[in-house]
């Protein structure tokens, strides 16, 4: 017996799948991320006089090293270590 012909359209599952994936998918790239700073974080982010006494004290160390005229004071280096790990008495 031969059918020819046949009304049914032949089902794949894993179309409908793809269709909704590529669906989830348009709708992402249509949304987009916003971002707005604030005054008060943008003049946090301008440079400070501290900031600008550190950058030039780094700076000035930075060229010293690079001279090869930068010594350590072994002592002082000594007790900062001694009073930052030792715990502070009340």
């Amino acid at each position: 017996m031969k059918i020819n012909n046949n009304p049914i359209p032949p089902v794949n599952p894993y179309r409908a799948n793809q269709i909704k994936s590529e669906k989830a998918n348009l709708e992402k790239t249509v949304q987009s991320d916003r971002l707005e700073i604030s005054k008060e974080a943008k003049q946090l982010s301008e440079t400070s006089p501290v900031t600008a006494k550190r950058n030039e004290k780094v700076s000035e160390l930075k060229a010293q090293i690079q001279a090869g005229t930068y010594e350590v004071n072994a002592e002082k280096l000594a007790s900062d270590l001694i009073g930052y790990y030792q715990p502070k008495q009340p």
